[in-house]
C-alpha cells in the first residue's frame, strides 16, 4: 500500500509506507530538477530551437514518470523486504532509488533525444535538404 490514512508521524515513511510528507518534498524536488535538467539540455547538450510546445510536454511526462517512480519504488522495497536476506534488506530503498533512477533515465534521454529537444539544423543543411526535396 502506497499511502495509509492517519500514519503521518513528522512527515517521513511510518511502518514502511510512503506519506504524503515524504511524496510532496520528493515530488517537487524531483521535478525542478527535471526542469532545470530540460532547460540545460535544451541549451548545451542538444542545442535545440524546440517549441515551448515541447516543454509542455516534457512536464506532463514528468509528472507521470515521478509518480510511476514513487509507486515502483514502494512496491520494490515492499518485494526487497520479503527477501530472506538481511544485506538486501537493508540497501531494499537504496536498490529502489536506484532502479527508478534507471526507469527514469531510459525514458527520458530517449525522448528528449529523438522527440523532444531535436538538435538544430544549420543552414546549409536544411538549404541541401530543401534542394533534395525540391529535385
Amino acid at each position: 500500500m502506497l499511502f495509509r490514512s492517519g500514519t503521518i508521524q513528522n512527515g517521513s515513511v511510518v511502518g514502511g509506507v510512503v506519506t504524503w510528507g515524504y511524496l510532496l518534498p520528493f515530488f517537487l524536488s524531483n521535478l525542478i530538477a527535471n526542469i532545470y535538467g530540460y532547460i540545460q539540455n535544451k541549451k548545451t547538450t542538444f542545442k535545440s530551437d524546440a517549441p515551448k510546445i515541447m516543454f509542455v510536454i516534457y512536464i506532463i511526462l514528468m509528472i507521470a514518470l515521478i509518480l510511476f517512480s514513487t509507486w515502483f519504488q514502494g512496491w520494490l522495497v515492499g518485494v526487497l523486504a520479503k527477501v530472506n536476506v538481511a544485506f538486501i534488506q537493508g540497501l531494499a530503498r537504496t536498490i529502489a532509488g536506484l532502479a527508478a533512477g534507471f526507469v527514469q533515465m531510459v525514458v527520458l534521454f530517449p525522448m528528449e533525444k529523438f522527440v523532444l529537444l531535436r538538435e538544430k539544423k544549420p543552414a546549409e543543411e536544411e538549404a541541401a535538404a530543401a534542394e533534395e526535396v525540391a529535385e
